[in-house]
């Protein structure tokens, strides 16, 4: 019986495990309708190019609070700007 248990504990823990790391990964790609065009936004490539998720998701991946307009204003053109690539509206805005 203590070795049945034990196997269910430990599955239970490589799936919690995959399914955690699975979440982190995060879509491949995003695409938010805005007035000036959509803006694709390349989740895995970002991901990659940061090596983390904390420039943009504070603690746990997922969901960014507080996201819009004004947020990916301020910080996704400050990190475009910090890393010196072009903050013009058509960078991301595509009609």
């Amino acid at each position: 019986m203590k070795r049945v248990l034990l196997t269910m504990l430990v599955a239970a823990f490589l799936v919690g495990g995959s399914l955690s790391i699975a979440f982190a990964e995060g879509p491949e790609v995003l695409t938010f309708s805005a007035k000036m065009g959509d803006v694709t936004f390349p989740h895995a490539k970002h991901q990659e190019t940061l090596g983390s998720c904390t420039p943009c998701h504070e603690g746990t991946p997922g969901k960014i609070e507080g996201f819009g307009k004004d947020w990916a204003h301020k910080t996704c053109k400050g990190c475009h700007q910090e890393k010196g690539i072009s903050t013009s509206c058509n960078t991301c805005h595509k009609k």
